[in-house]
């Protein structure tokens, strides 16, 4: 979908602040850009947001997540991101779909049919122009951030499960490679910044 730009990347890359900038850089240049997150964004979608990340929810099995995820997508969609890509506006989420094939889909073993079918039909056509994606494996990514948040379900899934994580990103970039900007964060994060800026600056979207 034209305009529709999706930050991505596993837990400690540096995303918020990387979204962060972008707004920053936006409102500095006079782009009409709307910025939201995934999951959430709109008041139905935080309230599952809630539901999925609660630490006090351990027992939700992989199927119930991947269902509520797809299910704030929906609401998530309708309320923040067509509204905004209708007026003409730019919009940019942290996270999106591939968060659903590389977590529910490959690190929680669902398989990326399953996850595929679920939210295409939550999200009918509305996939994403192009996919920022920040590349640091998850070893780095978590000493960077200091470890995980024990106040965050997902956080707290182990070593092995974000490496399924990570290994699921790649395998969902080399399946749809011309949707991707990889993005290596390893620099400042200035240096990151700039490096996605020059990015959309070629694909046209700045």
């Amino acid at each position: 979908m034209k305009n529709f730009i999706t930050i991505e990347g596993t837990e400690g890359v540096g995303k918020s602040t990387q979204v962060r900038f972008l707004q920053e850089y936006c409102k500095k240049n006079g782009i009409d850009a709307v910025f939201t997150r995934e999951p959430g964004g709109s008041k139905v979608a935080e309230k599952i947001r809630e539901i999925i990340l609660d630490k006090n929810n351990g027992e939700m099995s992989d199927v119930c997540e991947a269902f509520l995820y797809a299910a704030a997508r929906a609401q998530h969609l309708k309320d923040i991101v067509i509204p905004a890509l209708n007026e003409g506006k730019i919009v940019f989420c942290d996270r999106y779909i591939d968060s659903s094939y590389a977590y529910q889909g490959v690190g929680r073993g669902l398989g990326l049919d399953f996850v595929k079918k679920l939210n295409d039909l939550a999200i009918g056509d509305y996939m994403p122009q192009y996919t920022v994606f920040l590349d640091l494996p998850p070893e780095q990514a978590f000493k960077r951030k200091g470890g995980a948040d024990e106040n965050d379900r997902l956080e707290m899934s182990g070593n092995e499960f974000f490496q399924k994580v990570y290994d699921g990103y790649k395998q969902t970039i080399q399946n749809d490679k011309s949707r991707f900007i990889v993005v290596s964060p390893t620099g400042t994060k200035f240096e990151t910044h700039d490096k996605i800026v020059a990015a959309l600056k070629e694909k046209g979207i700045f």
